[in-house]
Parts: structure tokens; sequence; C-alpha cells
């Protein structure tokens, strides 16, 4: 109806309009494993662009996540310069690789959440952080 995609015997491919529409969607996945505090042999997370302020400790994220048949999923944003997983679990202190590697590979900003949903398939994975992340609008 909104005419994103095309559908010809040849295949579905995405239009203009859809790609544009994709563009302006304020989430961006990110390729980044957190071991030991996300749970599930697979992993995707979604940078959340502006929604740090929406972020109260993280339960709601995670009840999304399992809802559509992810494991959970772990939420990161950054408060008073430190990288914490809400309420208050620093991972600056205790996990002080892992925040370097996520700061570096995420360039997330204070104003961003960062959701690493976990599951036991890629799929799962990818539909935990990607529920989480439409549930925060």
């Amino acid at each position: 109806e909104w005419e994103f995609v095309e559908i010809r015997q040849t295949g579905i491919t995405i239009t203009k309009a859809g790609i544009s529409f994709l563009n302006n969607i304020p989430i961006r996945p990110v390729d980044v494993f957190v071991e030991g505090s996300v749970v599930g042999k697979f992993q995707q997370g979604v940078i959340v662009l502006g929604c740090a302020n929406r972020v109260n400790n993280g339960m709601e994220q995670r009840d999304a996540g399992i809802k559509v048949g992810g494991q959970g999923c772990t939420t990161i944003v950054i408060r008073d310069g430190k990288l914490m997983v809400p309420p208050d679990w620093n991972l600056d202190e205790n996990m002080p690789e892992v925040a370097y590697r996520i700061r570096k590979e995420t360039e997330l900003t204070q104003d961003d959440a960062l959701i690493i949903g976990g599951g036991d398939t890629v799929t799962s994975a990818v539909e935990a952080a990607l529920t989480a992340a439409l549930e925060m609008f």
C-alpha cells in the first residue's frame, strides 16, 4: 500500500521510497558481542537514536525481546559519561575491555540506547532486538 516494495515474478525489490523510509528509521544495526552479559548463543545489537531518556531499568526491553521468542535483551546507555546497564551496573568499572569495544564499535552517544538481543538463533536475536527497539517509540 505504501509502495515501499515492488513485487514481480522476478522477485521483490525495495523502491526508492522504501529505501528512504528505512534510512529515516532511528534504529541502526550494529555487530557487537557482549560475552557474559547477554543471554543466548546469538546476539544482535541495535542503536536506538535519541531514546536513552526512555530507558528506565532495561526490563521493558528485556521483556519485549522475550515476548517474541528471544532469550532476552540487554540495554546499555551512557549516564554521566559512564557506560551503564540500567539501573546501576557500570560497564566501565566491571568490564572495561567490553566497554571500550562497545564505545569504539558502536559510537554510542549519551542520547542513544544500545539494545542487544539474545537468542538461540540469529533470527530470534534480531527479532528480540528490533522488537525492543520499536517498543521505545
